[in-house]
């Protein structure tokens, strides 16, 4: 008798299977920033109990009317930088947020860094270098100058990382979009351990590449090409922590890598994708705004936002003024500083 040979699966199923392999890492990156944003969310308020820090009410700066250009030309780099990652989420279609990957990855990178560097200007730290801005940016989370949703961090060398502020981050994250905190907490350890990983090996590299620096055997003096936890140590000095400003920085590096491609191809939510982007930069901007009001003055910085360019005006600056800003330093007990003449 002639048989049938029915498939188990069927073309279609294979096709489905592949997309989705090929989708996972995209949807791990996509994890990572929902998880994120999760943790943000379930915050008791808008800032995370900023007021509350005493790094925030003690926060002071004297600054001169040069100091006050210099720190609006970086907030209008921000706020120009998020209008724009703002003004794609409008357009709302999924296939154009698809493609708008390949610029919404460093507007959103560049719209906090902006922001930040207005926030340190007014600390003292007053450089552009990437690897100073983000050593000093480590040491202030690590400080508690910034509220607790966005304070964890990891320190450790490579192989023995330790996870901070974070305390269900030794649960194994899923591949699923997180739904409860455990699973929020988990995606964000992972993102950090991962982060941290890539950072030491690229250090590595930069020790090894450089005769001056490379770390060689005691027996024959030859660069070492294997490395032990003790090796591994030796260059722990060099990582700093590693905090939510480096996960921000692998937006930066997918961007200009091969990378950015794997998404455009993948099959995930690309509207949760950017609305969940969107989202730390609000928070994250917030705080730097809060900071900068206080050691200007509210009453500069609310000067400032009125002179604001056209494409600003009314604009979600004013929004985060009324909403975040004011409410903050009204509750702040400790004197504004007057601008100093």
């Amino acid at each position: 008798m002639e048989t049938t040979v029915i498939p188990l699966i069927t073309d279609e199923q294979k096709q489905a299977e592949e997309t989705w392999r090929k989708s996972i890492p995209a949807q791990v990156f996509l994890n990572y920033f929902f998880a994120i944003n999760y943790h943000i969310e379930q915050a008791d308020d808008a800032l995370g109990g900023l007021q509350h820090l005493p790094y925030f009410r003690a926060h002071q700066a004297e600054l001169v009317e040069m100091d006050v250009q210099a720190i609006t030309k970086m907030l209008h780099a921000c706020w120009s930088t998020e209008y724009a990652l703002r003004a794609t989420a409008e357009l709302g279609d999924e296939d154009y947020l698809r493609n708008a990957l390949h610029w919404t990855f460093p507007q959103a990178y560049h719209t906090i860094t902006a922001g930040l560097q207005a926030f340190l200007y007014t600390a003292g730290v007053r450089s552009s270098n990437p690897s100073l801005v983000r050593r000093e940016v480590g040491r202030l989370v690590v400080r508690n100058a910034y509220p607790r949703p966005v304070s964890f961090y990891a320190a450790g060398a490579h192989g023995d990382v330790s996870i901070h502020r974070l305390p269900l981050a030794g649960y194994k994250a899923g591949l699923h979009i997180a739904g409860q905190e455990i699973d929020a907490q988990a995606q964000i350890g992972q993102f950090l351990r991962t982060t941290r990983k890539i950072k030491a090996q690229a250090t590595r590299q930069q020790v090894q590449s450089n005769p001056n620096t490379a770390l060689r055997s005691q027996k024959t003096g030859k660069v070492l090409d294997k490395w032990t936890a003790s090796h591994w140590q030796q260059i722990t000095w060099r990582l700093g922590y590693t905090t939510i400003f480096d996960l921000l920085g692998r937006l930066r590096v997918s961007q200009t890598s091969r990378e950015i491609e794997r998404f455009v191809e993948a099959e995930i939510d690309f509207k949760l994708f950017h609305q969940s982007l969107l989202n730390i930069v609000s928070y994250l901007n917030g705080i730097h705004e809060s900071y900068v009001a206080k050691a200007m003055s509210l009453e500069r910085y609310q000067q400032m936002v009125a002179e604001l360019p056209k494409h600003l005006q009314h604009s979600f600056v004013q929004a985060r003024l009324q909403n975040r800003v004011l409410p903050l330093l009204r509750e702040d007990d400790t004197p504004l500083l007057r601008m100093a003449a």
